[in-house]
């Protein structure tokens, strides 16, 4: 009666991962030889273990990444790609987004763009951030209708909540006059708040050329590229190898 009125508690109080652990150590015989302060710090760890699950899968629920299952651990770093390991091993750490800077990955189609900056958002929800993906045209698309149904000033402000906005497909196809200011406006209500992780096969010393209003053009580089850490990637495509990770 007692072990089921316990049960029924943590239950109550949510604590479920902590309740299976203590499951668990029942059915154990090698438990018993554990002291109680060992027993409850492991019941403890299975908790928080638990809850931290539970909220990475809420953030990349909420990320909607392209290549979920894409990480930092799976990058692979041949010489053939231009990748410096050190620079990724940097921004794994979820600094670059504490400080509110912001990552371009360019390199030709195939060679492993979307993957990386799957992975480096992916990383920023495993570090506690919020971060969606959305390529560039579908995101235009989705600013349009919000303009024609009102609710634009609203999306604006719950993309500005995010910590990292990956824009994929960058400079696939030319700006109207209206992509360009609704881009501005978009970096604009992130700046000093929020990053973006941009990738495209358009290097970023190319980007004021396709961009092409110059003073917009100015103005929306000035947000993004003076705090960039800029990836660029080279080889074949690793569409060809099917065994390759990213």
């Amino acid at each position: 009666m007692l072990n089921e009125a316990t049960e029924e508690k943590l239950q109550t109080m949510k604590l479920n991962g902590m309740l299976s652990a203590w499951t668990e150590q029942r059915a154990s015989p090698g438990s018993d030889e554990l002291g109680f302060d060992e027993r409850f710090g492991l019941l403890v760890d299975a908790e928080a273990t638990s809850r931290e699950n539970k909220r990475l899968k809420r953030a990349l629920d909420e990320a909607k990444l392209k290549i979920r299952h894409a990480c930092v651990e799976g990058i692979e770093f041949s010489a053939k790609r231009g990748l410096d390991k050190a620079v990724v091993r940097q921004l794994a750490s979820g600094r670059w987004v504490t400080e509110t800077q912001h990552v371009t990955i360019s390199g030709a189609t195939g060679t492993g763009k979307t993957y990386i900056g799957c992975a480096l958002a992916h990383q920023a929800c495993r570090k506690g951030y919020r971060a969606t993906y959305r390529k560039m045209t579908r995101l235009f698309q989705e600013l349009r209708l919000a303009r024609a149904d009102g609710t634009y000033t609203r999306l604006l402000a719950r993309l500005a909540r995010i910590h990292v906005l990956v824009i994929d497909d960058f400079a696939i196809a030319p700006l109207d006059d209206q992509e360009r200011q609704d881009l501005l406006e978009l970096l604009d209500d992130r700046y000093d708040t929020g990053s973006v992780i941009i990738a495209g096969q358009l290097a970023p010393e190319n980007w004021h050329e396709y961009i092409g209003d110059p003073t917009l053009a100015d103005a929306i580089c000035d947000r993004v590229l003076h705090r960039s850490h800029n990836l660029k990637l080279s080889g074949p495509s690793r569409r060809k190898n099917p065994k390759t990770n990213d």
